[in-house]
């Protein structure tokens, strides 16, 4: 993967969060991938399952909220991307991505651990 490949796809994840369009979510995934979160008991397996339970989180979004990102580091085919949300009605919470592609620049295994704030 290369930089603007990472870029491109991590402003598609913010931008279907903010949409909670199936439609977004699906075209960020394979069809296979897994979706992992710590410390919330979160394992996703399967694009249906990631889509359904993005939109579980929905409330999550009430009030507005910011999300700043950096990429820390890219090896092969994995990014490191280092993310600060602040949710007004939830808080600041830090983040770590490891996110995996596969050859059509999808997502196969995405590992985030939340610390809040």
């Amino acid at each position: 993967m290369q930089t603007t490949e990472v870029e491109a796809w991590v402003d598609a994840y913010v931008h279907a969060w903010r949409t909670a369009s199936p439609k977004d979510i699906k075209a960020l995934f394979a069809p296979a991938a897994e979706y992992h979160e710590w410390p919330y008991v979160t394992d996703w397996i399967g694009r249906a399952e990631i889509v359904e339970g993005w939109l579980s989180r929905q409330k999550w979004q009430e009030g507005g909220w910011e999300f700043e990102w950096s990429i820390l580091m890219i090896n092969g085919d994995t990014a490191a991307i280092k993310g600060t949300g602040v949710y007004k009605e939830l808080g600041t919470f830090l983040n770590l991505w490891t996110v995996t592609f596969d050859k059509r620049g999808k997502c196969l295994m995405f590992r985030m651990w939340n610390n809040e704030i």
